[in-house]
């Protein structure tokens, strides 16, 4: 029998990958959405998570879409009531209200999934077994795209915890502390705060892995034109490049087959959903905050800088 979800946030990402996702998946069956502002058709809708779990029992698990300041509070509250639960990414705004879930989810034996949508980009897979057994000599990321055209109008991610630039930046160190072969540390940090906002609209990130290689990365909130995610490994057996947000992979510039079904439009969230309702079936959970941890050493390390104020 498919699980009983629920989907809390019925923003553009929840419109635009996950409900579609749940509706074509035989795992799950959405019987219910929470929203302050939005309703999804064809379920039980209603304003909050608490009243999304009091009035529906069914609900065996919720995904949460919400902005991550707050999300924290309902995953806390639906683990406590036994309902397994997948966190959008961020996963939370801080990582000890993340460390706290995963020992709530151990209490309530039930599963937590901190997900990364980017993890199963179609090249992603490929990268990471080429990487594998190779020695890395450096690598670039460039993560670059326009905010006005991807969150319109979205205050929140320029609000302190909405981690500005870092929204679309933690993808790419979500798929690079998942393909490179070894664990890496940040050195230095460069963050552009607008003078009228509170999250960081670019940054350039200096790290290093434990074999010294070095990782450079540049970030961009306001690149217009052609949208980059880009990411380039020097290894001792050829340059790996993944392009299009790991959507396209090559060697030495030579194009590399990647997993069936790249270039459709739900590639990432297909998996995504598999992957939870495999963790289900198994009684476990699934909560990698690395990436989240980079972040924060980036606020941590980062060196403040002042740049024009910045209005959608």
């Amino acid at each position: 029998m498919p699980v009983k979800l629920g989907i809390v946030g019925v923003g553009k990402i929840a419109r635009d990958q996950h409900l579609p996702v749940i509706a074509a998946s035989g795992d799950f069956e959405l019987v219910a959405a929470a929203s302050r502002h939005a309703q999804v058709d064809g379920v039980r809708n209603f304003t909050s998570l608490a009243e999304m779990l009091d009035a529906a029992p069914e609900v065996e698990a919720v995904s949460l879409c919400t902005p991550p300041v707050g999300r924290a509070d309902d995953a806390r509250r639906a683990l406590a009531r036994g309902v397994h639960v997948l966190l959008e990414k961020p996963p939370t705004a801080t990582l000890s209200e993340a460390h706290e879930l995963v020992a709530a989810a151990e209490a309530a034996q039930v599963t937590l999934y901190a997900s990364w949508h980017s993890r199963f980009a179609p090249a992603v897979p490929a990268a990471r077994s080429w990487l594998r057994d190779r020695a890395v000599r450096g690598a670039r990321i460039t993560w670059m795209e326009d905010v006005r055209v991807w969150h319109p109008g979205q205050d929140w991610i320029f609000a302190p915890g909405g981690l500005g630039v870092f929204d679309p930046g933690i993808n790419a160190l979500s798929i690079v502390t998942h393909i490179l072969p070894q664990p890496f540390a940040l050195r230095a940090a460069r963050l552009a705060f607008p003078a009228n906002r509170q999250g960081p609209i670019a940054a350039e990130l200096s790290f290093q892995d434990v074999l010294g290689a070095p990782i450079a990365a540049e970030l961009d909130f306001l690149h217009t034109g052609v949208q980059r995610w880009d990411i380039e490994v020097e290894t001792d057996g050829g340059r790996l490049t993944l392009s299009k947000g790991g959507t396209e992979m090559a060697i030495d510039g030579e194009v590399q087959p990647v997993v069936p079904g790249a270039g459709r439009p739900h590639a990432e969230y297909e998996p995504l959903y598999a992957h939870f309702a495999a963790l289900i079936a198994a009684g476990r959970s699934d909560v990698d905050l690395t990436p989240l941890r980079h972040v924060a050493d980036a606020f941590m390390l980062g060196e403040r800088v002042a740049a024009p104020a910045f209005d959608f």
